[in-house]
């Protein structure tokens, strides 16, 4: 499950290289801490959502899931900022993560998981002389990218199998079975790795 976040759907982005396609996604990430206002910010959401729409309903509605994790993120920003009185600063941070995350996962959802490997392994070979196998590193790294949404659905399902179970409200309950679940999922990956004959 963990091995294949890229969408099925598949669209013009899948055919850039992986190469291409983290380089433009750290320049688009420089580039919005670049942008101050909330305006610009917005405009620059708008332009990655656009980017989404463009394959099609499925695919859209698709990269829209994949940004509910930053909710709880977002209230509390949300909440800070109402506190402070610092309205439009609230609306930077938040434009500003949301954009930056829907754009890394355009790219997660486009790219396979031994192309980014390929890249982030390349870009590490330097490394060796320290000592550093970039192989591992480079898998170690993409499957960070690759759990960061599986763990938060994983969450949700806890809460909502809890929220069906009780009237208490889980908040801190979830993490033991969250955590439990994400060593059960690392040992999975561990062992599939494995049997292709990768780092496990």
């Amino acid at each position: 499950m963990i091995l294949t976040l890229t969408s099925p759907v598949e669209i013009w982005a899948h055919r850039w290289p992986a190469g291409i396609k983290l380089a433009v996604l750290s320049g688009w990430t420089l580039f919005l801490f670049w942008l101050a206002t909330p305006l610009p910010l917005g405009l620059a959401l708008a332009a990655v959502v656009t980017l989404q729409a463009t394959g099609g309903a499925v695919f859209l509605a698709h990269g829209l899931r994949m940004v509910r994790p930053l909710v709880p993120f977002i209230v509390i920003v949300g909440l800070w900022h109402g506190w402070t009185g610092d309205y439009a600063a609230g609306c930077v941070v938040v434009l500003r993560m949301i954009a930056a995350v829907a754009a890394a996962n355009l790219v997660t959802m486009t790219t396979r998981l031994s192309d980014m490997i390929h890249v982030i392994e390349t870009l590490a070979r330097p490394l060796a002389v320290f000592g550093l196998k970039p192989r591992r590193l480079a898998l170690a790294i993409a499957l960070v990218i690759r759990f960061i949404p599986l763990m938060a659905d994983r969450m949700g399902q806890i809460a909502d199998a809890w929220a069906a179970r009780s009237a208490i409200r889980p908040r801190w309950r979830v993490l033991v079975p969250a955590t439990l679940a994400a060593l059960d999922d690392a040992d999975r990956a561990a062992e599939a790795l494995r049997a292709r004959g990768g780092d496990g």
